[in-house]
């Protein structure tokens, strides 16, 4: 929407104010600034309006726009007078608008910094949230233009606009005054207006997801005449599955005479079916795909998944062929799956959907799985289906254009058919937001990722996303530190899930085992003790052990409070005849069964050679239709999904519970502005020694290895759950000794009123002081450009001195030879600086400097760095070549909390040296956490201070001591996670 030359030409269109938004109820509109071009639009709509409405907005009677008004409300200035306009379809449904006052309430320009706000929703598009999404994109537009409050004024008997304002979580101020309520609102955001705003998200992408999965009828465009095809194998499919809602074959070219196709109604368009279509499958030539997308927004459908390639895997010219479909889906309200997505399962008995082209629907089960590719998303199903796993739901998204891991996420939060999700990523289109919502995730139930495009640096073809250039190890520390099991195979992510599926949470990495086998039980014992586990010593069965001496083992095993887990290892056994005994496993599987239905709540895996029948047996053990009783919180109370219990479930069978969703229909509530829990205040399951388990299946390896890997990873998360029950906090210490405001004064002053894109490096001055600010002293270094400067820097300094190159090529190399250290006289300094110059060449190339000797210590490295994808990183390593070469770097996002900074020095492999490895001293690893904590502070306060690199950083046994450090300044990167809400656009 461009601007028309009536409009000001100092004040440009301001086209980044324009944004897609996901509404309460699932669907998509459009937010947009308001044009001159709009004045039949803004008539359209008003005469949509009902009389109770205008009279809310206006005080008195107004049943038509005068001309007057009309320009009035279709010319601004985008700077004192603003409207923004919510838009489906190209149509109005919703209104704001802003005018800028003085303290006498009259019109106003800079630096008058109040405005009066004014709404209008279409009474048909009440109750969607138009108005609150209105609320948070005007407000940011405000606060970009120097505006800090609005003022409205409301008549009382408009409840809803007043619950609009009371339920945004800003400071607010409210009176009554001649007969109506004055509404105050500062617009500086507070972290209730943040939660509220993110609880709102949540809640509308959820349910946008909710509606793709469980629709009430489905129609395949595409579908061909003859069997074979696309759209005929996703028919086949739907029917196969026995979907509950109603099914339309649709192909425009159809003869007028056919009716009916595999016993479906068959038409040549949707506007031939007499009733609203919930979800289009789109299976037709990628040109043929606007046409379809058209007559599916034009007659109400709800979402769609598009199977047809063509698009941003074939190279720019299907980029924009992509993004073209996106924006005329979401100009109708409606979401996409794909474009060339493999399609979506729903395993939920009151939906039965399988509108994919898996030839065989999964079982009902309790994993939810997002894929990005199609390929992998058939071995997932393939794999599942063969270990006898069931699936909540599956979505294969292809491209990704719009539904994304994100979406699914918040979608798995509240489905409480889903106790575990595993997706397969390729791309993370905004790491922030996935970090976030992980984290709130992960602390209610499992999430298990593969990233797939680890090591090449660009997304892979179709996903047209931006490129982060953060290394895999410190995005896979990041999802580490939100909870997530990050694993590298899909393999491993099938193993990770049927574990977690179907087995409580370990309390410890206190392992047993047991089995008929003393080699396989050395195995899983080696297993054990390389992931990090503490394996009791194998108990032998020998080969002479029948199933009950496999039963009463196990029954064992569990009892002893001295172990967490148990895995047991079995081979074929050794019949009376003396012949080898390879089933019937069955009777093995019942035996494992009894014993874990009746002992405590301990995971159990099996590892089993060659014994038929066992894996299966294992497998079919378990209902899948109700889940089984989880552990007990850490208050004794039953772990659940945050919400409310869903109808008809048993308190006995501990169903989690749905917040705004029911078990039984799959269907979403109408949900409300409530803020929901997030990560830091949702319960995690804690594993409980005398919580029993009902019998349910228990998870079969072919190999120890496999079996030990996935119960290692449900010991980490199990740890993680239990730390985000009480998650860490940033000391108040901090904030007596940090010049917050000083600062910002500072970088300021250093940056200059136009500050270069690209940034500057700070001089050693520089630094000093603006570290020196957040309590980060370094110690100060003198230059030394020959022999007489550097023996009276010394002499300044003080004795015993280093004498250090600043070259960048020798820079923080000792090992080249380009530091003299402990000089304690100036006979030894002189030495120094000749053997200095002689050995790497002239002063004026090395740049040498003089600095006074610090305590010994353990010489490590500080850094921060902000990622425009991922947002401020904090990074720990120990000094020297050995950790770069190995990758010895442990990462944190910022802001990190105390408990943050703790198990970041404490994650990398060489963390030992700074504990009294092999009989040192065990250095001040306190104040190397509060050095953490204050410089995590810096950048989350400061977004202009893009990289901090403190080397080395000398931890001695009392104290610290920065001996070098280097800042870089650049105007902040934006951070679309603290913005309105809106919906990405690649």
């Amino acid at each position: 929407m461009e601007p028309t030359p009536e409009q000001s030409p100092h004040h440009a269109y301001p086209d980044h104010w324009e944004a897609d938004v996901v509404l309460r109820d699932g669907g998509t509109a459009r937010i947009r600034p308001i044009t001159t071009d709009d004045a039949e639009r803004l008539v359209s709509f008003y005469e949509q309006v009902s009389d109770e409405s205008k009279y809310y907005r206006f005080f008195a009677p107004y049943p038509r726009l005068s001309d007057r008004d009309v320009h009035r409300f279709t010319h601004h200035d985008y700077v004192d007078r603003v409207g923004l306009a919510v838009t489906i379809g190209g149509e109005f449904i919703g209104t704001v608008r802003y005018d800028r006052i003085n303290e006498q309430g009259r019109p106003a320009s800079a630096p008058a910094d109040e405005a009066e706000v004014a709404f209008l929703v279409q009474d048909a598009h009440q109750g969607r949230g138009v108005a609150s999404a209105l609320l948070e994109h005007i407000a940011a537009v405000a606060r970009e233009r120097g505006i800090r409050r609005f003022a409205a004024e409301v008549l009382p008997a408009n409840t809803k606009m007043i619950k609009v304002f009371r339920d945004a979580g800003y400071t607010q101020q409210r009176s009554f005054e001649d007969g109506s309520v004055h509404l105050t609102l500062d617009l500086e955001p507070t972290e209730k207006s943040l939660a509220v705003q993110r609880g709102r998200e949540q809640r509308a992408e959820a349910r946008s997801v909710q509606r793709l999965l469980a629709p009430g009828s489905v129609a395949v465009i595409g579908t061909g005449r003859t069997p074979g095809g696309v759209g005929r194998t996703v028919l086949r499919n739907l029917l196969a599955a026995g979907f509950t809602g109603r099914t339309y074959a649709v192909n425009r070219a159809f003869d007028e005479g056919l009716t009916t196709l595999d016993g479906v109604p068959a038409h040549r368009s949707l506007g031939e079916i007499d009733e609203q279509v919930d979800l289009a499958v789109i299976a037709v030539p990628a040109h043929r795909v606007p046409e379809a997308v058209a007559d599916c927004g034009e007659h109400g459908v709800q979402g769609l998944v598009v199977l047809s390639a063509g698009y941003a895997e074939r190279g720019s010219a299907g980029r924009e062929l992509q993004r073209e479909l996106v924006r005329q889906a979401r100009s109708y309200g409606m979401r996409i799956i794909g474009p060339n997505a493999f399609g979506i399962i729903n395993t939920a008995e009151s939906v039965r959907l399988n509108a994919s082209l898996a030839p065989e629907s999964p079982a009902r089960g309790r994993i939810g799985l997002f894929t990005q590719s199609g390929a992998i998303g058939i071995a997932l199903l393939s794999g599942l289906h063969r270990r006898g796993a069931g699936l909540s739901s599956f979505i294969s998204a292809g491209n990704r254009a719009d539904v994304s891991g994100n979406d699914f996420l918040q979608y798995s939060f509240e489905d409480p058919d889903t106790e575990v999700a595993l997706l397969y990523l390729e791309s993370l289109g905004n790491p922030r937001k996935f970090t976030r919502l992980a984290r709130r995730t992960a602390a209610v139930k499992p999430v298990v990722v593969v990233k797939g495009a680890r090591h090449s640096g660009t997304n892979p073809p179709g996903h047209a996303v931006p490129v982060s250039r953060i290394p895999d190890a410190t995005v896979s520390a990041l999802m580490r530190q939100a909870g997530v099991i990050r694993v590298d195979t899909v393999t491993e992510m099938v193993d990770a899930g049927l574990l977690l599926a179907d087995q409580p949470l370990p309390a410890g990495p206190r392992v047993a085992i047991l089995g008929n086998s003393e080699s396989l039980g050395l195995l899983t014992y080696d297993a054990c003790l390389a992931e990090g586990l503490r394996p009791r010593p194998p108990v032998d069965l020998t080969t002479a052990a029948s199933p009950q001496d496999f039963r009463d083992a196990l029954a064992e095993a569990l009892a002893d409070g001295t172990c967490d887990a148990v895995i047991v290892t079995a081979i074929p056994w050794v019949g009376e005849n003396g012949n080898a005994e390879t089933g019937d496993g069955e009777v093995l599987a019942a035996a494992l069964r009894g014993a874990a239905a009746g002992g405590p709540a301990k995971p159990v895996a099996v590892v089993h050679v060659e014994i038929g029948g066992l894996a299966e047996a294992l497998a079919a053990a378990s209902s899948t239709a109700a889940p089984r009783t989880r552990p007990t919180t850490l208050a004794g109370r039953p772990a659940t999904t945050p919400g409310t219990t869903a109808p008809g479930a048993s308190a006995t069978t501990a169903t989690p519970p749905a917040s705004p969703t029911t078990a039984t229909t799959g269907t979403t509530a109408p949900a409300t502005d409530t803020a929901q829990p997030t990560a830091a205040t949702a319960t995690p399951d804690t594993p409980s020694a005398t919580t029993p388990t009902t019998p349910g299946r228990i998870p079969a390896y072919p190999a120890a290895e496999r079996a030990v890997r996935a119960m290692a990873e449900a010991v980490k998360y199990a740890q993680w759950r239990r730390q985000a029950a009480t998650p860490g906090k940033v000391p108040e210490f901090l904030d007596d000794t940090i010049d917050e405001p000083g600062t910002a004064a500072l970088i300021d002053t250093l940056l200059g009123p136009a500050p270069d894109p690209r940034g500057r490096p700070l001089t050693h001055d520089e630094v000093s002081e603006l570290l020196g600010r957040y309590g980060i002293p370094v110690r100060p270094t003198l230059p030394a450009p020959d022999a007489e400067a550097a023996v009276a820097a010394a002499a300044r300094l003080g004795y015993p001195v280093a004498l250090k190159t600043t070259a960048p090529h020798l820079r923080h190399r000792a090992d080249l030879g380009g530091v003299r250290l402990d000089l304690a006289d100036e006979e030894a300094l002189r030495r120094a600086y000749g053997e200095l110059t002689d050995l790497l060449g002239k002063p004026a190339e090395l740049l040498p400097v003089v600095q006074a000797m610090a305590p010994r210590g353990v010489d490590t490295v500080v850094r921060a760095s902000i990622d425009a994808a991922a947002g401020a990183i904090l990074s720990f390593g120990l000094a020297g070549a050995p950790s770069e070469l190995l990758g010895d770097t442990a990462h944190r996002l910022v802001p990190a909390t105390d408990r943050d900074a703790a198990e970041l020095i404490r994650s990398i492999k060489a963390a030992p040296v700074l504990f009294g490895w092999r009989g040192s001293a065990p250095v001040d690893t306190a104040a190397l956490e509060e050095l953490l904590l204050r410089l995590s502070r810096l950048v989350d306060d400061h977004p202009e201070v893009v990289s901090v690199a403190l080397e080395p950083v000398v931890v001695a046994p009392q104290g610290i001591t920065a001996l070098g450090a280097s800042v870089r300044l650049a105007p902040p990167p934006p951070r679309g996670d603290l913005g309105p809400r809106r919906l990405p656009n690649y």
